[in-house]
């Protein structure tokens, strides 16, 4: 399938029939993951309604012949659907998608050249079809997808072999991405080592005309050139005369690094689909992902231009040279808005992330914004994930300051005195590195409070060091949610709940999207503010990051609001869904046994008084009391609990 499309069974090429229909369905069902229904695939390539289920039955007939065989079936039509088992069978473009899947940075220099060489022109070469849009929009969409995999796979060799070999590689990969500033890069570094400095040099005047015609900054290459010319010995002939840049084409550095992402036009697949819901969705989570504060996120203008000269989301974000790319898809399907999405990551052509989000008929614009709340909360969840699982397979002393923030929040997260020690050493080293980081010093703000809420340490000692950290994060960005997250925190450990509810509230005002900030809402509102706003905002939290590492929390402040309102049976319902969090502390089971116990599940509420007092031997209900802020009719309300099962 990468070239033109071809079949054979033990080494000899089958003749293929000449309906180009019939080869795009069985190109389609290769790749999907999961069987099709049939009416989707008439919508798919028959547009004229003579008989398309009758067109399909013949194609699938004719498919028959081909790949099934009497002792074994590969066509399968579950009933009203189809589906290949091609379980048995190799098909290039399958390798390279597992291979995509499962990391092409992981593969050795022999796997990367072997997947390599299975492109052997465009994936499915002369394939499109006549008045077919969703087929050939299909076929679009995935001829990026594989021209990226292709790229990906190219620059992970060009990085693992010998320069000689690699300029061979290098050229099929500027074939490919001839805007992808990373293979200019390489390329001249390439031949400056191989001493090929006039080549070099005719290249970098070429590139400079081409970046510039279009529009593109070429500042980085250049830099490139320097660098690489400035380490090596050989004498040069007068060089090729290069244009210099004027100052407006040089784009300034954003400062020190973040995790970049660039968020395309979402494509609108259906006519029925305003052309403005693609672009307003897009624009909305846009603005919304720049509201984090957290990345750095590429403008609205410039995605957009780029949209329009038709260049794909896998290409825009190699030329924008960004760590992730959002693209996705609207439509309307039997009166539902349906909204794609999917997150990769640029340099494996990996997908990370994806989902269909479903409507019924409301106002469109409603609809959008409320899925535009979840793509971000997603996607931020998402990409948080990513960095912290990829900080914690570097070697400590080769981190920059994102990733010594990243390994902080993944020891904060595991909940232990021990972990907690770690995070605090890594976001001080990332506050260290970068003083102007406000997550650093928000992150630190929070290992803190875990230190004073576990009484891990001095309580008060903590309380004060989690306060003035979250201070710093102020002083650094005021408009960053999660600074205004962390002293809402340090101002709870101080019994300023009034000002803790504030700061909260500012934090979603700044972002409606930022999960956390709705959970500790429902934090302080759960022991000494309104129940059922603590109810809602734990909701809020949830359906945001349903994932989230805290999600503990989220179940629990549901059950604490809900011990209030007198709810037993419930409250007990949400506390065991917080206890049987792996990472759930020994606060949530205690906060298990006591709602079990206020709901007359004895027997239960004991297994937990004793899964609780497993980690601290001697915990009471004293100890539960001690850490929250509960009013005196509430914490009598635990007391008698506690009674109940020996927990006093």
């Amino acid at each position: 399938m990468l070239g033109r499309m071809s079949i054979s069974r033990d080494g000899a090429e089958l003749e293929l029939p000449a309906s180009r229909k019939l080869l795009a369905l069985f190109a389609y069902l290769t790749l999907a993951p999961r069987a099709v229904a049939r009416s989707q695939l008439c919508e798919l390539l028959w547009d004229v309604p003579n008989d398309p289920r009758g067109a399909l039955r013949w194609c699938l007939s004719k498919i028959r012949r081909i790949v099934d065989q009497p002792e074994r079936r590969r066509v399968a039509t579950p009933g009203d659907a189809v589906q290949f088992d091609l379980g048995d069978c190799f098909v290039d473009a399958l390798e390279v998608l597992r291979a995509s899947d499962a990391g092409i940075e992981k593969l050795a220099p022999e796997r990367l050249r072997a997947l390599s060489l299975l492109f052997d022109g465009e994936f499915l070469e002369g394939l499109e079809i006549e008045r077919a849009p969703a087929f050939n929009g299909w076929l679009t969409a995935e001829r990026r997808r594989f021209r990226s995999c292709h790229v990906a796979l190219l620059e992970h060799l060009v990085d693992r072999v010998p320069d000689a070999q690699a300029l061979e590689y290098l050229d099929r990969w500027l074939q490919l991405a001839p805007f992808d500033r990373r293979v200019h890069e390489r390329l001249l570094s390439a031949l400056v080592r191989c001493n090929r400095i006039r080549e070099a040099e005719t290249h970098l005047a070429t590139a400079t005309q081409s970046f510039e015609n279009e529009g593109l900054d070429v500042a980085p290459i250049r830099e490139a050139w320097r660098v690489a010319r400035s380490q090596s010995t050989v004498a040069t002939e007068a060089p090729v005369a290069i244009a210099r840049p004027a100052s407006s084409d040089v784009i300034v550095a954003p400062g020190p690094r973040r995790a970049s992402i660039a968020v395309m036009p979402f494509v609108d697949d259906t006519v029925v689909v305003s052309h403005a819901h693609g672009s307003a969705l897009a624009h909305d989570v846009i603005t919304r992902l720049a509201q984090l504060r957290s990345l750095f996120v590429i403008a609205q203008g410039t995605v957009f231009a780029l949209h329009e000269r038709r260049i794909g989301p896998e290409e825009a974000g190699r030329m924008l040279n960004v760590d992730y790319v959002v693209s996705g898809s609207v439509r309307r399907d039997a009166a539902r808005l349906v909204v794609s999405v999917e997150l990769a990551e640029t340099r494996t052509s990996r997908i990370v992330w994806a989902e269909e989000f479903r409507h019924g008929p409301d106002d469109a614009f409603a609809v959008l914004d409320e899925i535009g709340n979840r793509v971000v909360a997603s996607i931020a969840s998402e990409i948080e994930t990513m960095e912290r699982n990829r900080a914690i397979l570097k070697p400590p002393n080769s981190l920059d300051a994102w990733e010594s923030h990243h390994r902080g929040l993944w020891h904060m997260y595991r909940f232990t005195k021990a972990d907690n020690e770690r995070a605090v050493h890594f976001f001080e080293m990332a506050v260290q590195l970068d003083p102007t980081f406000a997550r650093a010093h928000a992150g630190l703000s929070l290992a803190h409070f875990q230190n004073a809420f576990q009484r891990w340490v001095d309580r008060q000692q903590a309380s004060d060091l989690a306060y003035d950290a979250a201070g710093r994060s102020l002083m650094v960005d005021d408009r960053d949610p999660a600074a205004h997250w962390a002293m809402g925190r340090a101002l709870w450990l101080r019994g300023r709940i009034a000002q803790s509810v504030s700061e909260h509230e500012r934090t979603i005002d700044l972002s409606p999207n930022f999960a956390m900030g709705h959970y500790s809402l429902s934090f302080v509102h759960a022991q000494a503010g309104d129940p059922n706003i603590a109810i809602a905002s734990s909701d809020n939290a949830r359906a945001l990051s349903p994932f989230d590492p805290l999600l503990f929390g989220m179940f629990s402040t549901r059950a604490m609001s809900l011990v209030r309102l007198g709810q037993f049976e419930e409250a007990a319902t949400w506390a065991v869904k917080g206890a049987a969090r792996v990472n759930a502390h020994p606060h949530v089971l205690g906060l298990a046994a006591l709602c079990l116990a206020l709901a007359g599940s004895l027997d239960e509420a004991r297994d937990y008084a004793a899964a609780t007092r497993k980690t601290l031997p001697r915990y009471s209900v004293a100890d539960f009391l001690d850490t929250f802020q509960m009013q005196p009719a509430d914490a009598e309300l635990y007391r008698q609990g506690a009674k109940r099962i020996g927990l006093g």
